[in-house]
């Protein structure tokens, strides 16, 4: 990894699993690193566990709960009255089983809410930042999961029928589907901000702990967090990436192995239905990219 000194990067769900091993392997090159989580403890521990280790950065907490679009708007308002610029924007956070069908503050469902709407607002509302910094990139992290899944216009909430493994394929091809239409944006707008997206193959984290197969198979099969975070450290960071390129691991159907370039599948190209997204997300959230258009202009 290229040294980070200098940088200064906000890492969603860092607390633990592949969130905590990205922050810590930035944190270790020199960056500032911003341990975005829900966990106001749990995210003060992760940031105390990597600063006794000596890192050549800087680790910080901030409280940010992607569930809550009041919370997303005090973190950003918080972040900017702290920093003027931000180098990497790492979506990282996410659900994935809960229990039952449940909804985040503002009454989405809690995967779609949290996993793509939270992240959808909080680059929104971070994106006069990110534009005026040279080299900066914003990384969204989805699925190989995102193959199965479809974004149910007349059901995106999952109230007339809900199955948590379907409502998770949806959150996760629309990250690719957000990720592929900013960057389509941004390109419009002049900007050589890169945007990059990211899966981690089969990685054993906090995420899966409502399945108990997936836990069971983990010890055999998955990879430790440390090496399912590769995809997203080497998009956030190796020199020769490209806007809208898409990294995971390159070993047997990207279930692990070294971090290489892959390709989503058909429907996460989809423009018609990620424009259709963009929108409902600007309604849904509130939040609209109006420094994007201004950057057009």
């Amino acid at each position: 990894m290229p040294d980070q000194s200098g940088r200064i990067a906000i890492v969603t769900g860092a607390n633990s699993g592949i969130g905590y091993e990205t922050a810590r392997a930035l944190a270790h090159k020199g960056a500032t690193a911003i341990i975005a989580c829900r966990s106001r403890q749990k995210g003060t521990d992760a940031a105390e566990r990597i600063r006794a280790e000596s890192p050549r950065g800087i680790v910080e907490m901030m409280h940010l709960d992607l569930a809550d679009l009041a919370s997303v708007r005090r973190f950003a308002s918080a972040f900017r009255e702290s920093y003027s610029h931000l180098d990497l924007l790492i979506n990282n956070a996410g659900l994935m089983k809960p229990p039952q069908r449940q909804e985040t503050a503002d009454g989405f469902e809690l995967l779609f809410g949290t996993n793509h709407l939270g992240h959808f607002a909080l680059t929104g509302l971070l994106m006069d930042l990110i534009l005026r910094t040279v080299g900066s990139r914003v990384v969204v992290l989805s699925s190989h999961t995102h193959r199965t899944g479809s974004i149910r216009f007349d059901d995106l909430q999952g109230e007339a029928a809900y199955n948590a493994v379907t409502a998770y394929a949806q959150s996760k091809l629309a990250n690719l589907l957000f990720a592929y239409e900013l960057q389509r944006h941004l390109k419009a707008a002049g900007s050589r901000v890169i945007v990059a997206a990211a899966h981690p193959g089969w990685t054993g984290t906090n995420l899966q702990r409502n399945y108990a197969l997936i836990r069971w198979l983990n010890p055999l099969l998955a990879q430790r967090p440390e090496t399912g975070g590769l995809p997203t450290l080497f998009a956030a960071t190796a020199p020769d990436v490209q806007g809208g390129d898409y990294y995971g691991p390159g070993g047997f159907m990207e279930l692990g192995g070294s971090p290489a370039k892959v390709r989503s599948n058909e429907s996460s190209h989809d423009q018609a239905v990620a424009a259709r997204l963009w929108e409902v997300s600007e309604e849904l959230t509130g939040v609209v990219y109006a420094d994007l258009a201004d950057e057009a202009l």
